[in-house]
C-alpha cells in the first residue's frame, strides 16, 4: 500500500472505533459528522456494523422504550448546545447505555473550559459520563464519552475534505478593523500577517486548535513525520498551531514515514474559485443541482427517470434523491475519478462509455451512436434499465453519476455558464488595458432587473444567459480579487472615481436584488430574508454596502508576498492576457529542480532547530527544509478546492516530478457561489463550535 492510500484510508478508519460501539443501539449524529460518514461508507457501514436506525441530532428526535441504546456522534464541543440537545433526547427516552463520542479531543475540551495545567485522564470526559447517567435516571446505568477524529470525508483518492471545519476561511481586512476595535490603540495590529492564534475570537481559536488537532491524529495514525509550510495569514496560524502541538513534537521523533505539508490562504486567490473558466464537468455539477440537505459537498440526484412514476411538479418528493458519493461500488468509485480530474469533454464521453459497458452486460438493448454526447442519448441508455431491477440495483451508482450529469447538461442555467465565461474574458483582456474603475464600470450595463424594464414583473428573463444577482456578485469579486493587475493611474484621481462608481453600482444591484420575485440561497444568506416580501430597500442596500466593504479588501491580499504577488499575464500583442493560478505556481516552485527558496512558502516546522540555523546560516550554509524533500506532498487549501484545481494539481506534479505523490486536503470542495457566502459571512470570526 502507498503513502497517499494510507491517508485516503484514514477517514474510513477513523469510524472503526464509532462502528465498535453501535451494535444494537440507536444513533444520533450532526450533519457534519453525517457528512463525513456519507464519503466513508454511509449508513451502510452502520446497518452492518449493527445500528438499529440512525436519526438526527435533534431536540425533536427521541426512541421507545425497546430501544435502550443509543449512541451519539457530534462534531462539537459537549457544551451548550450540544450538551442541552443530548439531554433533551434523553429525558424522552429510556436508554440504559449511551456513548458519545465527540469530534473535539479532551485536551481542547480543558481549553475550552479556562483549564491550562496538565491533567491525568479525562476528567471532563469522566464528568460528563455521571451527567448523562443521572439523565438516564440511574446511577448504574452505563456511559462513556470519548474523542474520535471522525472529520474527514474522503472524496476522491486525491481529496480529503473536512465538513466539520467548511466554513473556516481567511481573515479578511474587515476581521482586521473588527479585532482591532476591541484592543488598546497601541496594540492594535497594522496586517493580518501579524496576527497570532491567541490576537484571535475565542471561537475561532478553539476551531483551530480542532483542525491541527485532527491533522495531529491523521499524522499520528499513518506514522508520518511532516514539514509545515504555510502561504497566507491564516495558513501561518494554523501551520504554527500544528507545529506546535504537544502530542506532535514527540511523534515527530519516531515516525518512520516523512511528508511536505502547504498551507495556502483560498483568499490569497479568488479569481480561480468563483470564474467560471473551468473546463470541468463536476465544477457545473455542483453548480447547477441543489446540495444534498445538511451538506456542503454533495448535490441531490433527480431519480424519477428510472421509475414509471408520472412526472409532475410535486412527484420529486416521491424518491429519495440521489447523489455524487458511491463508495459501494467500484465501477461508479472510477467513474467519479475520472469525472472529477478530466476534462468536461472527456467526462461525458467516460458516462457514455460506462453506461455502455453496463447496458451491454446486462444484455439490454443498447443502440449504439457516435458522436457528440448529448443529455437526451444518456437518459435514453439509463431509461433501459428500467425494465430490471437487478440490473438497476447492479448498476445504481453509475446510473445516478450518469442522471447528474444529463440534468446538469439540460439545466435552464447552463447558458448563463458560458455568458458568464465570456464576461470573464472580456474583462480580463481590458485589464491590460485600462485602469480598475474603467473595467468595473464595464459592469453597470449588466445590472438590470429581471426581465430588463419593458418586461412583466414575472420574475422571468429575456434571455436565459443574462446575468442574475448571483453572477453579478460573482464578476464583482473576480474583478475585485484581479483591482491590483489593472493598468496603474494617479491614485487620487482613482480613489474619487471608484467611490462615485461604486456608489452607482451598489444603487443598481440593490434594484436588481429588490426586484427578484424568488431569493437564492446566496441572497437569503446575503440578506438575512428568505421571502422577497421581507426584504425592504434598505435592508437590501445595506447588505450590499456592507458587500462592498468587504469587495475593496480583497485587492490587498496579496500585498504581503514577495514573489506570488500576481495572478495575471498581461498580453503580449500575440497571445491573449491570461489567468495565473497561485496553486500552479506554488507548485512550479516547489518542484524547480534547482530547489529555489521561495520567500512566500514560509517554514514553520522548526522551533528551536529551524532558529539555531537561522542563526548559524548567518555565518556558514546550512540547508534549511524544502517542501519537495519528501516523496508525498499535501497541499492544505484553507476556504475551500475547485474540482478545476484538482486536474490542475493532478497535472503539475505529474509533470514536473513524477515520483512525489500530491494529495489535496481542504475545507470544501468548492462552487462558485460559494465563495460569495464565505466572504460576506457575518460570523466568520465566531463559528459554530456548540457553545
Amino acid at each position: 500500500m502507498s503513502a497517499a492510500e494510507d491517508f485516503t484510508n484514514f477517514p474510513r478508519n477513523a469510524w472503526e472505533k464509532v462502528l465498535s460501539k453501535v451494535k444494537k443501539a440507536v444513533v444520533f449524529m450532526d450533519d457534519r459528522c453525517a457528512e463525513a460518514l456519507h464519503w466513508s461508507g454511509g449508513v451502510t457501514a452502520l446497518l452492518d456494523a449493527g445500528a438499529r436506525n440512525l436519526k438526527q441530532f435533534s431536540s425533536f428526535e427521541a426512541c421507545s422504550v425497546n430501544e435502550p441504546k443509543a449512541v451519539f456522534v457530534v462534531s462539537t464541543l459537549l457544551k451548550g448546545r450540544t450538551v442541552d440537545i443530548i439531554k433533551d433526547i434523553i429525558s424522552l427516552s429510556h436508554f440504559q447505555y449511551c456513548v458519545v463520542f465527540t469530534a473535539v479531543p479532551h485536551s481542547v475540551h480543558l481549553l475550552a473550559n479556562n483549564v491550562t495545567a496538565e491533567m491525568e485522564g479525562s476528567p471532563v470526559f469522566q464528568q460528563f459520563e455521571e451527567k448523562l447517567c443521572e439523565w438516564m435516571g440511574n446511577m448504574n446505568y452505563t456511559a462513556e464519552v470519548m474523542h474520535a477524529p471522525v472529520v474527514f470525508a474522503p472524496v476522491s483518492q486525491q481529496l480529503i475534505v473536512t465538513p466539520a471545519f467548511a466554513h473556516l476561511f481567511p481573515l479578511l481586512l474587515p476581521d482586521l478593523e473588527s479585532i482591532n476595535s476591541k484592543r488598546p490603540e497601541k496594540k492594535r495590529f497594522g496586517n493580518l500577517i501579524d496576527l497570532d492564534l491567541h490576537s484571535l475570537p475565542f471561537e475561532l481559536q478553539i476551531e483551530i486548535k480542532c483542525l491541527a488537532a485532527s491533522l495531529n491524529a491523521m499524522f499520528e495514525a499513518t506514522g508520518t513525520r511532516e514539514e509545515s509550510f504555510a502561504v497566507g495569514p491564516m495558513s501561518r496560524i494554523i501551520a504554527g498551531e500544528l507545529a506546535n502541538h504537544p502530542q506532535a513534537k514527540n511523534r515527530r521523533k519516531t515516525a518512520p514515514n516523512k511528508a511536505s505539508i502547504i498551507f495556502v490562504d483560498r483568499t490569497l486567490d479568488l479569481t480561480g474559485a468563483v470564474g467560471h473558466h473551468g473546463d470541468n464537468l463536476v465544477e457545473k455539477i455542483l453548480t447547477m443541482l441543489k446540495p444534498l440537505p445538511g451538506h456542503v459537498t454533495d448535490v441531490q440526484v433527480d431519480m424519477l427517470e428510472l421509475t414509471s412514476l408520472q412526472q409532475t411538479k410535486h412527484s420529486h418528493n416521491t424518491v429519495a434523491p440521489g447523489c455524487l458519493s458511491q463508495s459501494q461500488s467500484p465501477a461508479a468509485r472510477s467513474l467519479w475519478e475520472a469525472m472529477l480530474t478530466s476534462k468536461h469533454k472527456e467526462g461525458v464521453m467516460e458516462i457514455r462509455r460506462h453506461l455502455v459497458e453496463a447496458a451491454s452486460k446486462e444484455k439490454l438493448p443498447i443502440k449504439m451512436s457516435m458522436g457528440r454526447v448529448t443529455p437526451e442519448q444518456l437518459c435514453s441508455y439509463m431509461q433501459l434499465f428500467r425494465s430490471s431491477w437487478g440490473a438497476l440495483e447492479s448498476h445504481c451508482g453509475v446510473l445516478q453519476l450518469g442522471l447528474a450529469t444529463a440534468q446538469t447538461l439540460r439545466h435552464p442555467c447552463m447558458p448563463r455558464w458560458d455568458a458568464c465565461l465570456a464576461f470573464e474574458r472580456l474583462l480580463l483582456q481590458a485589464l491590460g488595458d485600462s485602469n480598475f474603475p474603467a473595467v468595473l464600470r464595464q459592469l453597470l450595463p449588466l445590472m438590470k432587473p429581471r426581465g430588463g424594464e419593458d418586461s412583466s414583473a414575472s420574475g422571468s428573463r429575456l434571455g436565459e444567459d443574462e446575468c442574475g444577482p448571483d453572477e453579478l456578485i460573482l464578476l464583482l469579486v473576480y474583478l475585485y480579487s484581479l483591482a491590483d493587475e489593472a493598468q496603474p493611474v494617479d491614485e487620487e484621481e482613482q480613489e474619487e472615481e471608484l467611490e462615485k462608481l461604486e456608489r452607482e453600482l451598489i444603487g443598481a444591484l440593490t434594484l436588481v436584488i429588490i426586484r427578484e420575485t424568488e431569493l437564492s440561497p446566496l441572497l437569503q444568506k446575503l440578506t438575512g430574508c428568505a421571502d422577497p416580501a421581507e426584504l425592504t430597500t434598505e435592508r437590501a442596500h445595506s447588505a450590499v454596502e456592507e458587500m462592498f466593504d468587504t469587495l475593496r479588501g480583497l485587492s490587498h491580499t496579496r500585498d504581503h508576498l514577495k514573489q506570488l504577488r500576481s495572478v495575471y499575464a498581461t498580453s503580449d500583442g500575440v497571445h491573449q492576457a491570461t489567468y495565473r493560478p497561485l496553486l500552479k505556481q506554488i507548485l512550479e516552485e516547489v518542484f524547480l529542480p534547482e530547489r529555489r527558496e521561495c520567500p512566500d512558502i514560509e517554514h514553520m516546522s522548526g522551533g528551536l532547530t529551524d532558529l539555531l540555523k537561522t542563526g548559524f546560516s548567518m555565518f556558514m550554509k546550512v540547508s534549511r527544509p524544502h517542501p519537495s524533500d519528501n516523496p508525498l506532498l499535501f497541499l492544505f487549501l484553507v476556504g475551500g478546492v475547485t474540482p478545476s484545481e484538482l486536474r490542475l494539481i493532478k497535472e503539475i506534479a505529474a509533470a514536473q516530478k513524477p515520483g512525489t505523490q500530491v494529495l489535496i486536503l481542504s475545507t470544501r470542495l468548492l462552487r462558485p457561489t460559494d465563495i460569495p457566502e464565505l466572504l460576506f459571512n457575518t460570523q466568520r470570526l465566531t463559528p459554530d463550535i456548540g457553545v
